[in-house]
């Protein structure tokens, strides 16, 4: 039996029914087990594959259980999405073998009798797969063919219109490339590229953002984590654009009120040469250590971490800083191609609990704001209600605040990870303790 097939079942099965992260658990199994490269390509493939394929690959297996899918036991349901995909859309394996091994492997997982179910499923699969149409509803049809939630493509085709859709689909269905941001603390671009193309590492330099390189082929990433360690940060194209947008000065006190795991946090510092002051915060306890870490390995020494509610108005923050960055808490509707499991997880009524937590956590970002400071406000999600809608509904409650600039990417017209960004500036006189206590 085919132990990468197996490994790839019980990892989709920590997926889908144990809330795991599809990108952490992968990468950590990666890390701590050494596959020939033809069995991690495989994995990788198996594993992001059937998640993202994850309704689709239902829609099909409830047309052949005579039950529930969540009735059926998590591991074998799990063998049976990996088989189906496998089956649908992996033209190298045969599919008689895709069968096989998933009922050998249901009788390990499970028992003979789990076992006759996937035989089952999957032989009658098999004789009727091109019997089998999608619906001619438009929607429903993309939905199923590249992967996606109906309502998601529903709202899209409303924003975008068919092709647009269509690319956007394909767009986060697409393998994500290994994005490094240069740490300009130790190194150049330049030097570091030179010393990537030692470790055979194919790239090119980002024309987004300017301090990124975005890999093309890494032969060995445990290597380039070792022997090149302090010299960057693994960090997407887009998201390396929001420090960039507050740019920050040598000597001047920032705050990042949503810090974790530190990566704008750690680029606000190189911009600002490692001098001033930066407080970074987040809600999560466990959280901050990953800061810590990440600011140790990067040689960064003006980062001091506190746990803090950001929705909660801290009176010692008040007037007090240069900068303030609320990267806020989103629904990540940008950045899907990276998190394989998430399309499935954003509800209608999921993403209408974002735009007041972000009103909430901006209202009190402003009141830290210096009169003349600069307050930038970013999410990774594409949808407007999270994005130009907040920043508009801020800027009629807060008339002594400008909007200086905003930025959205999207995915399907700009090639990289959906983005939105804006820079707004505090007027003259404003929001001091005065006015708050009134």
């Amino acid at each position: 039996m085919n132990s990468t097939r197996e490994t790839a079942v019980r990892l989709v099965e920590q997926v889908c029914n144990g809330g795991a992260y599809t990108n952490l658990l992968l990468s950590k199994y990666l890390r701590e087990n050494n596959l020939t490269d033809l069995d991690r390509r495989f994995l990788t493939e198996l594993v992001y594959g059937t998640v993202k394929a994850w309704g689709t690959l239902d829609w099909y297996l409830a047309k052949f259980v005579n039950q529930p899918l969540n009735k059926i036991e998590p591991l074998v349901l799990s063998d049976l999405r990996v088989a189906v995909f496998q089956i649908l859309y992996l033209e190298k394996v045969p599919a008689s073998a895709a069968v096989n091994e998933a009922v050998e492997l249901a009788k390990k997982l499970a028992n003979p009798g789990a076992a006759k179910l996937v035989n089952g499923v999957l032989r009658n699969f098999l004789r009727q797969q091109k019997e089998i149409e999608f619906p001619q509803n438009e929607a429903e049809r993309i939905a199923l063919t590249l992967w996606h939630p109906k309502d998601l493509v529903k709202k899209w085709l409303k924003y975008y219109g068919r092709e647009e859709t269509i690319a956007l689909c394909n767009f986060n269905n697409s393998s994500a490339p290994l994005c490094l941001r240069v740490n300009t603390l130790k190194t150049t671009k330049e030097q570091l590229g030179v010393e990537l193309e030692k470790l055979g590492v194919e790239f090119v330099f980002s024309k987004l953002a300017k301090d990124g390189i975005v890999c093309k082929k890494i032969p060995n990433l445990g290597m380039m984590l070792d022997k090149l360690a302090g010299q960057f940060y693994i960090q997407d194209e887009s998201s390396m654009l929001v420090a960039e947008l507050l740019a920050p000065q040598p000597g001047q006190k920032i705050l990042d009120l949503c810090a974790a795991p530190g990566g704008k946090t750690t680029h606000i510092t190189q911009i600002m040469n490692n001098q001033g002051s930066i407080l970074a915060c987040d809600i999560h306890s466990h959280k901050l250590p990953l800061i810590e870490n990440n600011a140790q390995g990067l040689g960064i020494s003006i980062i001091e971490t506190k746990l803090h509610d950001a929705t909660e108005l801290n009176e010692e923050f008040i007037d007090s800083f240069d900068g303030v960055l609320v990267d806020a808490p989103c629904s990540g509707l940008g950045v899907l191609r990276r998190r394989a499991e998430a399309r499935w997880k954003k509800t209608r009524d999921v993403i209408k609990v974002f735009p007041p937590l972000q009103s909430s956590i901006l209202n009190n970002g402003a009141k830290y704001v210096k009169e003349n400071g600069k307050l930038v406000y970013s999410t990774c999600t594409i949808e407007q209600s999270e994005n130009h809608y907040v920043v508009a509904k801020f800027l009629e409650e807060h008339p002594n605040f400008k909007l200086v600039s905003e930025r959205q990417l999207l995915p399907q017209r700009d090639g990289v990870d959906g983005f939105y960004m804006a820079l707004l500036r505090r007027k003259g006189q404003g929001i001091g303790r005065k006015r708050i206590s009134n």
